[in-house]
């Protein structure tokens, strides 16, 4: 049994760029791109899913690797798996950004650990919201949507020289608008119900100077805090998975489905 250059080159080249694509929804997809997690375990499971998803792919076409063509096709399939990844990521940014609002104004602004997933420092009330929000995407099977409907891009978004266009970058790009909307939303209640109790201490101060407000007002504020952070916390979940919601019909127009 003889094979040419050609014909191992060409069958290489169909199992490249699908993988490109898989491979750069890994690098940017919550869960999959956390620093805890190796990239040596990333381009485990992009070859397996690859390989799972392989026979049921539509024909690739006959591109050669090492040419112009074969590096703009691999450009554009790690740009559409990048993309994919990133929007949902921007969701759970805007997660983190809810849960540092809620911290500084309980007043534990200055209690932060590493976040494993950008390996920076957030304070602990984002963690406890990322945490939360990382099982309930867990449990909805989120991470299993995600990779199906990149599966059935290959079919409305083909593997091409042409790919993502302009206006597609661009909707990306202004929907990042919504991790300080979505910040908001998520964090509004708690910071809401707590400006209120400043405002009233504010008021207490003013009528009666003498009152060491500062040694009253810190343990009522972070008690009234964790409070409240356990009341709100299903309205939190409710917005978070409206956000997913938006988040996977601007994706499912992305890849054309």
């Amino acid at each position: 049994m003889n094979f040419s250059e050609t014909q191992i080159l060409s069958a290489l080249a169909g199992f490249l760029w699908p993988l490109f694509r898989i491979g750069g929804m890994l690098i940017a997809m919550p869960v999959f791109s956390a620093r805890a997690a190796p990239a040596k375990t990333r381009l485990i499971i992009s070859i397996v899913i690859t390989l799972v998803i392989w026979p049921v792919l539509p024909k690739m076409p006959v591109i050669e690797i090492f040419s112009y063509q074969g590096f703009m096709v691999a450009l554009q399939q790690i740009a559409i798996g990048l993309c994919s990844g990133f929007i949902l990521q921007m969701v759970f940014a805007s997660v983190v950004l809810g849960g540092q609002g809620v911290a500084m104004s309980m007043g534990l602004g200055f209690a932060s650990m590493v976040d494993p997933q950008t390996g920076i420092q957030v304070p602990v009330v984002a963690q406890i919201y990322v945490m939360t929000c990382t099982l309930l995407f867990l449990v909805m099977d989120g991470h299993l949507l995600m990779i199906e409907m990149l599966v059935d891009s290959f079919n409305t978004l083909p593997v091409a020289v042409e790919g993502l266009t302009t206006a597609d970058i661009w909707s990306v790009l202004s929907w990042s608008s919504m991790i300080f909307a979505g910040g908001l939303l998520l964090s509004l209640p708690l910071v809401a119900g707590l400006l209120m109790i400043n405002v009233s201490f504010g008021v207490a101060t003013r009528a009666a100077p003498q009152l060491n407000i500062f040694a009253v007002g810190f343990p009522v504020t972070l008690m009234t805090g964790m409070l409240l952070l356990w009341l709100t916390l299903p309205n939190v979940l409710d917005q978070f998975s409206g956000l997913l919601t938006k988040a996977y019909g601007l994706i499912g127009q992305l890849l054309r489905i």
